[in-house]
């Protein structure tokens, strides 16, 4: 599009765009930012201190250009609690993702040289020239989910590797340890039937002793954070939950990633997104597609386990597809995943979001 025609962006790309695109580069003590004009020319530079009067700050900056849009790069990351104040103060903000600025500052002709202002300008132009573009909204009750969501994988992680430890101490006090998942009960009472001969088996008694006050502690916070997780999603009203196999600890993984389904278009842009979309890795006269790797982890996680849990009761529609699609031997570990996205949760999202 010639410049002549970018005299108002905001006709061509409705209000998500306007005259001037301020690009920030955020990052933990300092901001960033550079305001460009729809021909990506430069028109100012500021750099302020993270601070309380940050937002106060850039806006009254910016004040010169009230036909203006801010492009903060990672506004989930460094750049979230800026985005917020920006938007909370009526403020049209997109999110830029850090590889998309990284693009275009690699690509861009003249100075290319890392440094903040540069980042700045190139999350600007990203923002300016990209056709899609992803608006920043204010937090609602998605980011009480989502903040639930995080706390559980974190303890869950947690639990898993001092249980993993635990194990490992296992193996040097009791001949082949303990076979399977292990809990803080079986471990109490494997450690009363050790008696330890000698300085260092005593030691490796109170490490395990140590490792199992550890999986108590944590498996009581899972319970209290579970609660909370489970409470935060009824608040919602979603209607996830009705999905054989989709959890509070599921459904809140999804709508705290998801948040507005609004931002598909159709399922199948949702299943990109989530990476339970085949790729595509034709050559020639051969068509071919595998698994992707792509895509949000956390998404195609929380959707492969309600998979799993579908093909492990007979008496669920995921089963049914799972074994039809054996019979005709397109069965693959993605099937039933494609058929938990497509059929069952993007529908209900559509619904519940």
């Amino acid at each position: 599009m010639p410049a002549a025609d970018l005299g108002s962006v905001t006709t061509v790309w409705s209000a998500l765009m306007a005259e001037v695109m301020i690009g920030i580069d955020p990052h933990k003590s300092s901001h960033t930012a550079v305001a460009i004009g729809s021909g990506e020319e430069p028109l100012g530079e500021l750099q302020v201190h993270a601070c309380p009067s940050q937002a106060g700050t850039l806006l009254a900056w910016a004040a010169a250009w009230p036909e203006r849009t801010w492009a903060v790069e990672g506004a989930a990351g460094l750049g979230h609690l800026l985005a917020q104040q920006l938007v909370a103060a009526g403020e049209q903000v997109l999110d830029v993702p850090p590889k998309l600025a990284a693009r275009v500052r690699l690509l861009q002709a003249g100075d290319t040289n890392k440094n903040d202002p540069n980042d700045a300008f190139s999350v600007a132009v990203a923002a300016l020239r990209s056709p899609a573009k992803r608006p920043v909204l204010a937090e609602d009750h998605a980011a009480v989910l989502k903040v639930w969501a995080k706390r559980h994988r974190d303890l869950a992680r947690a639990r898993n590797q001092a249980a993993c430890r635990l194990h490992a101490v296992l193996c040097d006090l009791v001949p082949g340890g303990h076979g399977r998942e292990i809990s803080a009960g079986q471990a109490a009472r494997i450690l009363e039937r050790v008696t330890p001969a000698g300085a260092v088996a005593r030691a490796r008694c109170e490490l395990a002793a140590e490792f199992l006050t550890d999986i108590r502690r944590l498996d009581a916070q899972l319970r209290d954070t579970t609660k909370k997780l489970a409470a935060a999603v009824k608040a919602s009203g979603t209607s996830l939950t009705g999905i054989f196999g989709v959890g509070p600890v599921i459904a809140g993984t999804v709508i705290g990633d998801v948040r507005q389904v609004f931002r598909f278009p159709s399922r199948d842009h949702f299943a990109a997104c989530n990476g339970t979309a085949p790729v595509e890795v034709s050559s020639g006269g051969r068509k071919a597609c595998r698994l992707s790797l792509r895509g949000n982890r956390r998404l195609n996680h929380a959707i492969h386990m309600a998979a799993v849990t579908q093909i492990r009761h007979k008496h669920s529609q995921g089963r049914a597809y799972y074994e039809r699609k054996l019979a005709e031997g397109g069965g693959s570990p993605g099937s039933v995943e494609t058929l938990v996205m497509r059929i069952l949760l993007w529908p209900a999202l559509s619904v519940a979001l």
